[in-house]
């Protein structure tokens, strides 16, 4: 087995030969893991029609802030879909936030993330804010332990009510 490194990147390659005359060639690349776990509008639109709610995944903020991450550009996009294809669809845009911080500021932080979500589906997607209503729900509907941080981060999430 060699290893080599190129241009930052970690490459094994792995040569077998086989006493019946064949030859193996194996060659792995390291790569960093990409997730890219984005709200689609028809999955929006079932969870909100047998449920009545539906958390949004890929709405992303920096940590204690409500400007919404340029990354999160094609969830809001399938959320305005979604709107733009039933034009009587009315949704609360609830925010929620893990038990990290004090009480007061994860109400306030997920307040400001709710509206900030509404703000951006009126002025980019041009959908009427009547049909909108931000509420933040801070840690007070959480989907996993606060314990641990990758659990933590399923609680810091935007959710669609219907209304």
């Amino acid at each position: 087995m060699l290893r080599l490194q190129r241009d930052g990147r970690d490459i094994w390659i792995h040569a077998w030969a086989e006493f019946t005359g064949k030859y193996r060639l194996t060659i792995v690349e390291k790569e960093a893991m990409a997730q890219d776990v984005v709200a689609d509008a028809a999955a929006l639109a079932n969870d909100l029609k047998t449920s009545g709610h539906v958390a949004v995944d890929g709405v992303l903020f920096d940590t204690g802030k409500a400007t919404i991450k340029s990354e999160s550009a094609k969830a809001i996009e399938e959320i305005a879909k979604l709107l733009t294809a039933d034009s009587k669809l009315k949704v609360y845009v609830v925010g929620h936030t893990d038990t990290v911080g004090s009480l007061d500021a994860n109400m306030k932080l997920s307040q400001e993330r709710a509206e900030a979500v509404v703000q951006a589906l009126v002025k980019t997607h041009g959908i009427a804010a009547s049909r909108l209503k931000s509420f933040g729900n801070g840690p007070y509907a959480p989907v996993a332990s606060n314990e641990a941080e990758p659990s933590r981060a399923r609680n810091r999430r935007v959710e669609l009510v219907k209304q």
